[in-house]
């Protein structure tokens, strides 16, 4: 299996409180009907995270395919995951995936080295693969006692997966962490297959590594394996991060692995923006969209 190069980046919205400005000049970056499905949202820390998502996609297509930052576009598929539209680029076939949870924003994205010669490809073999992301934050606050929370999800993982969630030495905190880890696990695999938490998932089964506990210092993990009705998934490969003490992501790589098993590398706002020219003369009505989105209310546990 060949080795691809893969990006890592992370985005901390504690960091950011967007002027009236910045957030015109990031609206102004996005098509028009992501505009429109980012107004949707009713709460502001969704608007951004979604908003911030986008703008990750952005800059990493135009780093990966030399593309102008402004010329950029993506469309939806039938199941609502954006692709790149390539056009007549003859760039090297790239997948990517974003996620968000709470402050953080992911963003995980694969290539190939090189253009890949279509005569090549009769197997598919260098062009079919792909990658998935998701992020969680490690905390509770349902309701009931973790271990009600516990039985209601009983049918979403295997008895191997429990087995480990619920291992004797493993007190709430650490039941909790298990249980977010194998979680992030299925969201970054389903979402690199588009079909969302939809599938059987307790025929979807992960082995997690062992060889580490996941803490930051040997982060990211990536002795995680994967049985689907019970038949290895030799194809894929995953590595999982803490991002810190509170945050845990997952990547699956599908027919692919990695060059490097480098971490997250935060990004700031000014590094996920290109000026346009017309910058000054931002339209009055997108000023005007941004003052409405910045009326939206935060979530009481911002």
């Amino acid at each position: 299996m060949s080795r691809h190069v893969c990006t890592r980046w992370a985005f901390d919205l504690g960091t950011w409180t967007p002027t009236l400005p910045q957030l015109t000049q990031a609206v102004a970056a996005i098509q028009p009907e992501e505009r429109t499905r980012l107004m949707k949202f009713h709460f502001i820390d969704d608007f951004l995270s979604s908003l911030i998502g986008r703008l990750l996609m952005r800059k990493y297509v135009s780093v990966c395919t030399s593309t102008a930052y402004h010329q950029v576009q993506f469309a939806r598929d039938v199941r609502g995951k954006p692709y790149w539209v390539r056009g007549q680029s003859e760039s090297p076939p790239l997948s990517f995936n974003v996620s968000h949870q709470g402050r953080l924003v992911l963003l995980a994205g694969i290539t190939t080295s090189a253009p890949v010669d279509d005569t090549d490809t009769a197997d598919n073999e260098a062009t079919d693969f792909g990658i998935g992301t998701d992020v969680m934050k490690i905390e509770y606050g349902g309701g009931k006692s973790l271990s009600d929370f516990f039985r209601l999800m009983k049918g979403k993982f295997s008895a191997q997966e429990w087995s480990y969630i619920g291992r004797p030495q493993h007190n709430e905190p650490a039941q909790l962490k298990a249980f977010m880890r194998h979680w992030c696990l299925k969201e970054a695999y389903v979402k690199e297959l588009g079909v969302g938490i939809t599938v059987d998932l307790e025929k979807i089964s992960f082995s997690v590594d062992t060889t580490h506990s996941l803490v930051g210092a040997v982060s990211p993990l990536i002795g995680t394996t994967l049985r689907c009705n019970d038949k290895p998934m030799d194809n894929w490969h995953f590595e999982e991060h803490l991002l810190e003490e509170k945050y845990c992501a997952a990547i699956a790589f599908r027919n692919c692995l990695p060059q490097d098993h480098g971490r997250f590398e935060m990004l700031r706002f000014d590094e996920l923006i290109a000026k346009s020219a017309d910058a000054a003369e931002l339209d009055s009505s997108l000023v005007a969209y941004c003052k409405e989105a910045l009326l939206k209310p935060h979530k009481s546990d911002r």
